[in-house]
Formats: structure tokens, C-alpha cells, sequence
């Protein structure tokens, strides 16, 4: 089989290019190591930055996310009993969108069934070879039928643990990685949000984050030991532990009930340089990977994904390769600043027992000067809803 671009990957980084290729005229298989029922199940983030909207506009896959997406014109800051809300459109003129993933993905998968795009879920033992010569390749089996690829570029899409990243020589990549000392408990669960809008907490017990899906779903997080498993964290445990960190009046507008999913997810800050090697490229967690709270990881893929696509586009209609040159320098110049800003976010919010009592103060000083200064919740607002592409 022959294609132009090979996608490895069929997660939303790998759909969405899909997608683009798909409406630029520029024909792309697929390849995902996870059955389609898997990866539509997957839940993951929920927070679009208006340029990642606007980007699934421009894939033809908006329009349910502008009828059913919860537009947030600002949020909330937590600490010592008080609620500090930034308002992000005062600021900067634009807002953010409250839209799962798996609604973005099943948007994706749809849009790519309609257009007869071909997909192959559930191919084990992906391999991407020859990526520094003219010719690369994918080989794979499905069903213990060795297929094979051939394609002029194959983009990596595949997250933090594909093949993609994996294949490439050591000597060629380097690696920019921090891990942190605790995870976010988090809990889906159909009740009413506790707010219309998002709560970031700072707490002497930990971070905790109040956010949802719908009007009716909510989703709430809590800083956890690194160490701590799911099983430890029955219902009740999480609820009241959650109601500890809420301010009074937000704990008593809180409403519980039971969870329809619960897991711990780690926070690490990861970067590799470059993200092209040869006729490679990495885009999304292949390639980074930041802390979920400045609601980045998302938002980064879809800005790796337009720059590629337009990268191929310019490269296919006028065999014009400066876009493929610049793609890594590109992406990585937006990549550090979302780290930067998550960075930061994490530092600010998260409770650090090794830092001790100074670091509390130190937190608690930049929370005051953040809402007693315009210029610092314009930067803020600007990092938050998105830098410009």
C-alpha cells in the first residue's frame, strides 16, 4: 500500500491531521495499535483554548462543539477560604471551551468514516522504517496479516509511550524531563458542576480543581501522593476530602454521587528536541508533555498538528519544503512556553511538603500580587487561553 503521509497514532493528534490532510487534498492512512471502541473511550482533557476551536472549524468537525460546548469567559482562584475570579475575555478578548476529548474524538472519527479515510485499529507490532531516506515505511499486522506501508512521510501521533519517539537512535534526540511527586486523583461523576466556571484551589491539604463536561457531568481532581492507588480513594473518601479543600460556601453547593470513572493520572514535564528526523515527525505527547494544570496538553497537540499540516500543504501544492524545515524550531518555540506556563500554574497551585513553610508563604505572596495586579492576570489570562500561533 502507498500513501503520502502515514499517521501513526489515532488519537486526536492523529485524527485532527488526518482530517486536515483529508480536506487539503492529501491522502493519509492511519495506523493505531488500540481498537476504535478503545480510543473513543478514552477520557482525557477537557478544556479547548479558542484557537484549537477554531482549528476544528477549519477541519470541518465544529459544529457540535459550537452547540453543545461550554464557553468560559473567565475562572476562579482559590486559597485561605476565598474564591479570586480572572476574567480571560476582559483581558484579552478571548475565552476558552469546555468540550471533552472524547467528544472531540468521536467528532474526528466521524468526520474520517464520512470521507472513506482509511484507519487501521487494533495493528500490533508497529514498526517506522527508513525515515532518513526517501523512503520510508510502516509495517505492522492486523489479525496476524503482515501488512506494509509506503509513504513519503510518516508523522508520529502516537503519544508518550508509541514507537515513533522510540525508533530514533538516541544519539539523535535529547530529552528535557521532570517528574513530580504527586498525581491528580480525578473523578467523573453526573452531577451538577459545583460552579459555571472553574475552580483552581491552593490548599495547606493539596491542590484540588473543580471543572466538568456538561452542564450535568462534573469533574473534579486532587493533588495525591504519587504512591497512592484508585482502590485507596473509595467514593466517599474523595468527596469528603474534596469538601475539606472547597472554601465553606462552595462546599456547601457541592453535590455528590457516584463515580463513573476514577483514575490517578502522574504529572511530568517532558520535551524532546528536535521533533523532525529525516522524514519523521512527532507531534503531540510523542513529542511533550506537560502538567494537566494549564490545560495544555491538548491545546499543544492541535497547534503541532496545524503547523504540520500546513507544512505538508505548502509541500504538496507548490513543493515548497521551507514549512517541513521549520516545522521542529516552530513548534517548539510555542512547546516551552506551554511548558514554561504549566510549570509555573503547578508550582503556584500544588502543595510542595519539601519546600516547607517558606514555600507556602512564597505561594501565598504571588496569589496576592496575581489578583492585585492587572498586568500580572493579563499575562496570566494571555498563557491560559492560548499564546498566538
Amino acid at each position: 500500500m502507498k500513501t503520502q503521509v502515514a499517521i501513526i497514532g489515532a488519537g486526536p493528534a492523529g485524527l485532527l491531521l488526518g482530517q486536515l490532510l483529508h480536506r487539503a487534498g492529501i491522502d493519509a492512512v492511519i495506523v493505531e495499535q488500540r481498537s476504535a471502541a478503545y480510543v473513543q473511550a478514552r477520557i482525557r482533557a477537557g478544556l479547548l483554548e479558542q484557537g484549537t476551536a477554531d482549528l476544528l472549524d477549519q477541519a470541518g468537525v465544529g459544529k457540535r462543539l459550537r452547540a453543545e460546548g461550554l464557553v468560559h469567559t473567565g475562572l476562579e482562584l482559590a486559597w485561605s477560604g476565598r474564591r479570586h475570579r480572572i476574567d480571560l475575555t476582559k483581558l484579552t478578548g478571548r475565552s476558552v471551551i469546555i468540550y471533552g476529548q472524547t467528544e472531540v474524538t468521536k467528532d474526528l472519527m466521524e468526520a474520517r468514516a464520512a470521507a472513506g479515510a482509511k484507519t487501521f485499529y487494533e495493528a500490533d507490532g508497529v514498526r517506522v522504517l527508513q525515515f532518513n531516506s526517501s523512503s520510508p515505511s510502516v509495517e505492522f499486522q492486523i489479525g496476524g496479516k503482515k501488512l506494509a506501508i509506503e509513504a513519503d512521510f510518516i508523522a508520529g501521533c502516537d503519544g508518550f509511550h508509541g514507537v515513533c519517539r522510540a525508533s530514533v537512535p538516541a544519539e539523535a534526540i535529547r530529552v528535557y524531563e521532570r517528574l513530580y511527586p504527586f498525581g491528580w486523583l480525578g473523578i467523573l461523576a453526573d452531577t451538577p458542576p459545583v460552579s459555571e466556571e472553574l475552580i483552581y484551589l491552593s490548599h495547606e491539604r493539596g491542590f484540588a480543581l473543580c471543572t466538568m463536561r456538561s452542564r450535568t457531568r462534573s469533574r473534579h481532581y486532587l493533588q495525591c501522593p504519587s504512591s497512592e492507588q484508585v482502590e485507596d480513594w473509595p467514593d466517599e473518601r474523595f468527596w469528603a476530602e474534596l469538601r475539606r479543600r472547597l472554601d465553606a460556601e462552595t462546599a456547601a453547593k457541592l453535590v455528590t454521587g457516584p463515580s463513573i470513572e476514577k483514575s490517578i493520572a502522574p504529572l511530568r514535564s517532558f520535551v524532546c528536541e528536535p521533533m523532525r528526523f529525516g522524514r519523521l515527525f512527532l507531534a503531540g505527547d510523542a513529542a511533550h508533555i506537560v502538567p494537566p494544570t494549564g490545560a495544555k496538553g491538548l491545546n499543544l497537540a492541535a497547534s503541532d498538528v496545524r503547523f504540520l499540516a500546513e507544512a505538508f500543504d505548502a509541500y504538496y501544492r507548490k513543493k515548497d519544503e521551507s514549512g517541513l524545515d521549520a516545522y521542529s524550531a516552530r513548534a517548539l518555540a510555542r512547546v516551552w512556553k506551554a511548558e514554561r506556563f504549566s510549570w509555573w500554574m503547578t508550582k503556584l497551585m500544588h502543595l510542595f511538603p519539601e519546600e516547607g513553610e517558606f514555600g507556602r508563604k512564597m505561594q501565598l505572596a504571588e496569589l496576592d500580587y496575581l489578583m492585585g495586579s492587572a498586568a500580572a492576570q493579563t499575562a496570566f489570562a494571555e498563557n491560559y487561553t492560548g499564546l498566538p500561533y
